[in-house]
Formats: C-alpha cells, sequence, structure tokens
C-alpha cells in the first residue's frame, strides 16, 4: 500500500485529491495538511511514500517548503500541484528537488499514474515538462526572462507583479527592507525593466500571476 500526505490549502481541492486517491486500490491518504508548516510537521512524526504538495500555500511557500522537505527527508518522493502551466515552473522545483509536477488541470488518472511512478523510484514528467526540460538544458534555447532569476528572485518578481510593496514583502518573508530592495534591483537588471508595472505586464502576459 502506498502511504500518501496530501497537502493544499483548499479543503475542496483537497478532499478531491483524496477521494481520487483512495478510489485507487494500492493507494491511501495517511494524512493531510494545508500549510508547509503542517507537511513538516507530519513527515517528521510519519513514515509516507509520497507527497502531494500544492505550489502555492499561506505563509512559507511550496518552493520553500519543498527545499526543506528534501533537507530533512532526501529520499521521500514529492508530487508538486500548481494552477500554473507546466512550462512556467516544472524546471525550478524539479530542480529543488520534486520527483514530480503536475497541472492542476489534469486528468485524475495522471495523478494516480504519477503517484505509483514516483512511489516506484521513478519522476513523473508530462510531454511540455519535458521539453521544458530539454529547452533548459540547450545553452542555445534562450528563453523566457523569468527563468534566469533566482527561486528567491522570482519570489519576489511574482510578489511584486501583485502589487506588493517592498515592506509588504520584507514582512512576509521574513527578510530586511534592504536586502528586497536588493532582490527588486537584481530581478530588474535581469528582466531589462524598469519598473515594477513592467514586471506586472509582464507576468500577467506569462501567466505568472493571475
Amino acid at each position: 500500500m502506498i502511504n500518501v500526505l496530501v497537502a493544499d490549502d483548499h479543503a475542496v481541492v483537497r478532499k478531491g485529491l483524496v477521494q481520487i486517491i483512495s478510489e485507487t486500490m494500492d493507494m491511501e491518504v495517511t494524512a493531510e495538511a494545508s500549510s508547509g508548516a503542517e507537511v513538516l510537521d507530519h513527515v517528521r512524526d510519519k513514515d509516507f511514500d509520497a507527497v502531494v504538495l500544492d505550489l502555492n500555500m499561506p505563509g512559507q511557500s511550496g518552493l520553500d517548503t519543498l527545499k526543506q522537505l528534501k533537507a530533512e527527508q532526501p529520499k521521500l518522493p514529492v508530487l508538486v500541484l500548481s494552477v500554473h502551466a507546466e512550462d512556467q515552473y516544472a524546471v525550478r522545483v524539479l530542480r529543488a528537488g520534486a520527483a514530480g509536477y503536475l497541472s492542476k488541470e489534469s486528468a485524475p488518472d495522471q495523478l494516480v499514474k504519477a503517484l505509483r511512478k514516483i512511489a516506484g523510484g521513478g519522476r513523473f514528467v508530462s510531454p511540455a515538462v519535458a521539453e521544458a526540460l530539454l529547452s533548459h538544458l540547450d545553452p542555445n534555447a534562450g528563453g523566457p526572462l523569468h527563468t534566469q532569476l533566482s527561486d528567491r528572485e522570482f519570489q519576489v518578481m511574482r510578489l511584486l507583479a501583485q502589487g506588493k510593496t517592498v515592506t509588504e514583502i520584507a514582512e512576509m518573508l521574513s527578510l530586511s527592507v534592504k536586502t528586497i530592495s536588493t532582490y527588486r534591483s537584481r530581478v530588474l537588471d535581469k528582466m531589462h525593466m524598469r519598473s515594477n508595472a513592467e514586471l506586472t505586464h509582464y507576468a500577467i502576459k506569462n501567466e505568472l500571476v493571475y
């Protein structure tokens, strides 16, 4: 039996995931979490064969949770779920240690297939993810400007694009205003932009924010 931890802050979505998994004969959801902190508490207290992790959760981000989880439990396979298109986040989360990435728009059988694959020691990538990975590995492929950002820079860029001020972001990430200002400068430099308005336009166009 594959024991699964399901983490999603939306109760309805979480219950839907639990139902899909529970209807499969060889899988069982043995714990649920609605935040990154709860995920870490569960994995410290109990053994799991796989984790389904929502990328967007309150408090500590899904990406930061993933990194901490892999630091503490490097052999525990994690399947990241997101509302974002696969080519937007797949490379970033796989690089952070995820065993697979799946869009929430995927069919239920894809979720089951992905969980079986990662629980068996494999990695799950859809054709779209495979193409994004190949493009990322090709130094001549170019790619979207945001792929040049570090994970923290990317996080700050998205928050700025959502209309958050430097002070608000500093409070959210428990960092100094000076540090966030430095990240903002780096983001603008790497993206060849001059203002938050340009970042917002870019983020919306590339479906990085909604």
